[in-house]
């Protein structure tokens, strides 16, 4: 009876220090969790960088008000009969 506990005990410890410190253990398992998580943050910023590009595209087929604001903000361009005035700081 005292061997059967014994042994039992022993493969008790076994499996514990497995579970600790083993291959696929809990450490493993914590680490890509870790990394899971890291994941989906990165693809929820993905997926909102998506959405505006998605929104900035259908702007750009449908009117002209994207078009022209993009041409006043990035290249610089005015309209027929506008005054443009540049400030500049000294």
């Amino acid at each position: 009876m005292r061997i059967l506990i014994a042994s039992l005990v022993a493969l008790f410890v076994i499996f514990q220090a497995q579970l600790w410190s083993g291959k696929g253990g809990l450490p493993a398992v914590w680490q890509l969790q870790d990394a899971v998580d890291e994941q989906q943050a990165e693809n929820e910023r993905l997926y909102q960088r998506n959405r505006a590009l998605e929104a900035d595209v259908d702007d750009l087929k449908d009117g002209l008000e994207a078009v022209e604001e993009r041409a006043r903000d990035e290249l610089g361009m005015i309209r027929d009969g506008e005054v443009f005035y540049q400030v500049s700081d000294e």
